[in-house]
């Protein structure tokens, strides 16, 4: 993916993961990436937390919601190890998060952290400024369209020069053919503007 050529090699894997989870489940792309920015995990990583319980991997899963999780045969070490798994299982649990709980995007996806008020608030403020940092990093680098409206073409990139990221309003999903008009999600956004990615004509 030439789009992340411009990216420290440390960086890549993270970038590479996260904007291909975020196109297998239809989650915005830069909220998928500041969630991996914010937890900034490592593979092979455990962090202890005060009660007891651990963040693993890369995306640091609590081991209390791996607990859950291993009915369905998913443990700490599939999680803790490189490569795009700990980013498919994040955005999988991004998806459900937008999709059924309660509040704006951000408060819904800062569920991903944590549902208590207090928690939630601060991770959300965070979430807010990297997504859109990476709102303009994906702007600058791919074909995007407004997922807020329905049948809204596709844009072309912003610039093909390498930016970092910065400040921006808007965010992006993952994933339509080029010059094909996209279904709109309903997203309660409060003024943020969901936009889809297109990579390889792939929807």
């Amino acid at each position: 993916m030439m789009a992340v050529a411009d990216l420290p090699p440390q960086l890549q894997e993270r970038v590479v993961c996260s904007i291909a989870a975020a196109v297998k489940y239809q989650v915005p792309a830069n909220i998928v990436l500041a969630v991996a920015e914010k937890e900034a995990g490592k593979p092979g990583q455990w962090v202890r937390n005060t009660n007891g319980t651990h963040d693993v991997g890369p995306m640091q899963f609590n081991t209390a919601y791996l607990r859950d999780l291993a009915r369905y045969g998913i443990t700490p070490a599939d999680v803790a190890t490189a490569g795009c798994y700990a980013f498919d299982l994040a955005a999988w649990r991004l998806r459900q998060h937008i999709k059924t709980d309660t509040g704006d995007l951000w408060t819904r996806a800062a569920n991903y952290h944590s549902r208590t008020p207090r928690y939630n608030a601060t991770y959300r403020a965070d979430l807010l400024v990297k997504s859109g940092r990476w709102a303009d990093w994906l702007e600058a680098r791919f074909v995007t369209v407004d997922a807020t409206k329905a049948g809204a073409l596709p844009s072309m990139p912003a610039t093909s020069t390498a930016v970092q990221p910065g400040p921006a309003q808007t965010a992006k999903v993952v994933a339509t053919p080029a010059q094909t008009p996209v279904t709109t999600v309903a997203w309660n956004t409060s003024g943020y503007v969901p936009r889809k990615v297109i990579i390889g004509g792939q929807p």
